[in-house]
Formats: C-alpha cells, sequence, structure tokens
C-alpha cells in the first residue's frame, strides 16, 4: 500500500474519536462562555435552565420530575436547585393540595422579571459564541447534531 493511502486509512480510523473530542471541548467551551455570561445576574446555567422551564409554562405549576425531564443536564440536582432559587425569589414551592406527595413548583413575578432582562443580552452573547459561522453554517450544524443525536 502507498503511504498515501495508508495515511488516508490511519486518519479515518481516528475520525470518530476527533469527532467525538471536538464535540466535547467545543461543548465544555460553551458552557463556559453561558457561565460567564450568566455570571452578572448570579446564577448557573442549570438554575437559569429551570427558569427557562416555568417561564416556558406561562404561569402553570411545574413538579419536580417535569423540571427534572426537561433539564438538559440530567444529572442536575433539580431539588437543590429549586431550593436555590427559590431561597433567591425566584420561584414558589408549595405542597399540592390534591397531593401531599405532590410539589407545584411556578415562577415569580421576580423570576419571569430576571429571565427577560437576561434574554436582553443572551442574544449578543450568542451571536458572539458563533460569530464565525454563517447562517449556512450554522443551518448545516444544526442538521448534523440533530442527525448524529437520532
Amino acid at each position: 500500500m502507498s503511504a498515501k493511502i495508508e495515511k488516508e486509512k490511519k486518519l479515518n480510523s481516528n475520525l470518530p474519536s476527533e469527532t467525538i473530542y471536538n464535540l466535547l471541548l467545543i461543548g465544555k467551551w460553551v458552557y463556559e462562555k453561558s457561565t460567564e455570561h450568566l455570571k452578572q445576574y448570579a446564577l448557573s446555567v442549570e438554575q437559569y435552565n429551570v427558569l427557562l422551564i416555568l417561564e416556558n409554562l406561562k404561569g402553570k405549576p411545574a413538579n419536580m420530575g417535569t423540571i427534572q425531564n426537561s433539564m438538559i443536564s440530567k444529572m442536575s440536582n433539580t431539588t437543590r436547585l429549586v431550593e436555590k432559587l427559590r431561597v433567591k425569589g425566584f420561584l414558589t414551592r408549595e405542597q399540592s393540595q390534591e397531593n401531599r406527595r405532590k410539589v407545584n413548583i411556578k415562577i415569580t413575578d421576580k423570576g419571569t422579571l430576571l429571565v427577560k432582562e437576561i434574554n436582553l443580552t443572551k442574544n449578543n452573547n450568542e451571536k458572539k459564541i458563533v460569530q464565525n459561522l454563517t447562517n449556512s453554517n450554522m443551518q448545516t450544524l444544526n442538521k448534523l447534531l440533530v442527525k448524529l443525536k437520532s
């Protein structure tokens, strides 16, 4: 076999590893950029995710299971996150009247205002993160990422 074919074969055999490695690196980089942005609001990415989940419910209560299933990271300690947000006044946590084992969690007006405030600056932060990509690049990347997960 020629050296060129050997080199091509070696590159292709490492391609899955390289792809996974790059996905992990970029995921960590995006997470860090998001963490930097949310630091000014004294929130973690996971706490913001909880607020977004509740905000999207438009005032309807959620339970721990609903929030946990909607989290980006399924490894998040939802109980701890909810408690931290409750202490900050961004959500309420009340025992259900119908089922004492069920807890109803709702975003407060203060939490809704915070999400709106963050969303004003979030778009600029996201544009900075993807500034090296064209719209076409982003569409292709999104299609590939969805394909990878399916």
